[in-house]
């Protein structure tokens, strides 16, 4: 395809907390996805800034400037990856002699613009001379009032690609770069991370319109530069491109550890399951990495009118030949969309509800459409950044599960909405992720009840020399095999699968609960709707020294750790006072051979639970109150079960 042929392409980067997601890791991002292998005239970056932070802006109107020298220097010398700080981190990243002194100067810039970004972030504002950098920096003037809940709307083109002097130190065009911070008022639900991408789909409307969307989480960088030509492949293939309103890419990090410690990149999922669904032309929207069709996404049924090619007609969507809007001036562009992402345009309106990442991917393939689960296998399209802490993934996985399990429960259903309108697989495999919460009750009564019941003496399970012990124990043995097999010919190393299994147990003993209860005492109306949960990307250094020797993170008395320990106390009695009374029992552990097994097993993946409560002293242990707290209530369980 000619370039001129090839379609506009609208990139939404999504942030909403300075603090928690700083600026330096938002304009890596946007850095990434603004230096394609790509016609920058077809080409539009918007940042969404839900945290509506003046230094969040000052940081994206650093990196324009810096966008000057970086995005020559890496489309003259093949830079990958094109993060500034993950090239420059890069153990790999030696250029070559020739390039040696102007790598050095690059670098120069980037940390210089990093420093005053983050001495910004530590000033908490903007000073006043800075200001008169940039006409945006008006918005937050002391008679707007301006704070994150409670503020207008800000949309600032910061570089606009038509104007002749928007280039780079070669003279090229550079991609028009815009920041956008929708209206947020008390009185109005804003619908988080769903209300963000609703604003920037009607403001690239009005600005960009490309044919093509790709939307990241701010944390999210591109490390592939041809990774929107790659996608193009499947909307554009003569065949059937033409039914394709998707191509979502798996997540993946690239601060996993070897063993991956927390189990942020399941193989198995990336590689079988998810893989399964797009065969089914269902593949997961999972919210980030994805490249969209935007007919499809602003709710379009397929038609299989299409031109003579097998395609839509890309040509009329140009960033910078924009049809409608070509004329406008840039300030005209962005008053009309401060219109577009206000509160009180989508009020009553279906852009007014709040729809799950997961739903918008189903209603898209119930209207007509398939989706591509694309996994390259050169080499990643986006990586992120993997959760380091213990209980920073428990946290993201409670929030998983429970927006999922609403899903279920709601008139989304799959099994209900995409009834007749998607394949009896593809239902089920959607159910296989909503049912995550769902599994927290029956995981929680084999490791509760099997040891309990093995203090006392009750068998739960046939007896190992009884017929009926064959089928519990070819279950449990052909899954683990199956699933230590599977594990490995994806990439596991053995403790990995290892380390896998005890953070699937973990997260069903604790931040699964959570989720279940939640949800049901929502749908109840016993409880409001909480907040969006951002989680943290930055830690600090003996954290993250922990993390890298693969030493699981504590640290706090949260009550999810109070009930992992509990639960593995609870097995630790079970199994040392069982062996106590039964192994000098004639045909004692013959009756209870499977409860002994089970918890074992559950024993031996809480090795570091019991480390970080009796062994460690490090800050990252098991406070001392939550090792009596679990000492005294699996103590309490046990005595109760003994009445």
């Amino acid at each position: 395809t000619h370039e001129e042929e090839l379609p506009a392409v609208d990139v939404f980067v999504c942030t909403a907390d300075p603090v928690i997601e700083p600026p330096t890791l938002v304009v890596n991002t946007v850095l990434s996805v603004m230096s394609y292998n790509y016609p920058t005239r077809k080409l539009a970056v918007y940042l969404s800034d839900d945290g509506c932070s003046e230094l969040t802006f000052y940081a994206l109107h650093q990196a324009s400037q810096f966008a000057k020298h970086w995005i020559p220097f890496c489309k003259r010398h093949n830079i990958e990856p094109r993060s500034p700080d993950a090239y420059f981190d890069k153990p790999t990243a030696r250029p070559s002699d020739c390039l040696l002194e102007l790598c050095f100067y690059v670098k120069k810039l980037y940390e210089e613009m990093k420093s005053r970004i983050e001495t910004m972030a530590e000033k908490g504002s903007v000073p006043p001379e800075t200001r008169s950098q940039h006409k945006g920096f008006l918005q937050w003037s002391h008679h707007n009032n301006v704070t994150k809940r409670n503020h207008q709307s800000i949309v600032e083109i910061v570089i606009d690609g038509r104007e002749e002097d928007a280039v780079d130190e070669d003279g090229d065009r550079l991609p028009t770069l815009v920041y956008v911070a929708r209206e947020k008022r008390p009185q109005f639900h804003h619908n988080f991370k769903a209300g963000a991408m609703n604003a920037l789909i009607r403001a690239s409307t009005e600005m960009s319109n490309g044919a093509v969307i790709l939307n990241l989480d701010c944390d999210m960088f591109s490390n592939d530069p041809d990774a929107i030509r790659d996608a193009l492949c499947f909307f554009l293939d003569e065949q059937s491109g033409h039914r394709i309103a998707f191509v979502q890419h798996p997540q993946q990090y690239f601060n996993v550890t070897k063993n991956d410690l927390y189990g942020n990149s399941p193989l198995q999922t990336d590689k079988v399951e998810l893989a399964g669904m797009g065969g089914y032309g269902a593949a997961l929207y999972i919210g980030t990495g994805c490249f969209h069709r935007r007919e499809a996404l602003c709710g379009n049924k397929y038609s299989s009118k299409v031109d003579g090619q097998g395609s839509m007609n890309w040509k009329s969507n140009d960033v910078n030949g924009r049809g409608r809007s070509s004329q406008k001036t840039a300030n005209e562009l962005e008053e009309a969309s401060k219109v577009l992402v206000s509160c009180s345009y989508e009020e009553g309106t279906q852009w007014g509800k709040e729809v799950e990442d997961v739903v918008t991917g189903m209603k898209i393939q119930c209207n007509g459409w398939k989706s591509i689960y694309y996994r390259p296998q050169k080499e990643a399209a986006f990586l992120g950044v993997a959760p380091n802490t213990l209980e920073i993934s428990l946290i993201q996985h409670k929030r998983w599960a429970e927006g999922l399990f609403q899903i279920f429960l709601s008139s989304y259903c799959p099994l209900v909405y995409g009834h007749k309108r998607l394949p009896l697989g593809a239902q089920l495999g959607y159910c296989t992720y909503l049912l995550w919460a769902a599994t927290a009750f029956p995981t929680l009564c084999y490791l509760v009840l099997a040891p309990l019941c093995l203090l006392q003496g009750i068998p739960l399970f046939p007896q190992v020399s009884s017929p009926w012990f064959i089928p519990f124990a070819y279950v449990y043995g052909a899954r683990t095999i199956y699933s230590l097999v599977e594990g490995l010919m994806c990439g596991y190393t053995v403790k990995g699968w290892w380390n896998l299994q005890r953070v699937v147990l973990l997260r069903r003993s604790s931040s699964y609960v959570f989720s279940f209860v939640d949800t049901v005492a929502k749908q109840l109306g016993l409880s409001k709707a909480s907040g969006f949960a951002v989680t943290a990307k930055v830690v600090t250094e003996d954290v993250r020294r922990r993390y890298e020797e693969e030493v699981m993170e504590f640290g706090s008395s949260s009550t999810t750790f109070i009930i992992v320990a509990t639960v593995a106390m609870v097995n630790l009695f079970g199994l040392v006072g069982g062996i106590g009374k039964w192994w000098w029992v004639d045909g004692g552990m013959s009756l209870m051979g499977l409860q002994f097994g089970l918890c074992s097993v559950v024993v031996g993946l809480n090795l570091p639970v019991y480390v970080a409560l009796f062994f460690r002293r490090d800050d990252g242990c098991l406070p001392v109150d939550v090792m009596f707290k679990a000492v005294g209530l699996a103590s309490l369980a046990a005595c109760l079960m003994a009445i």
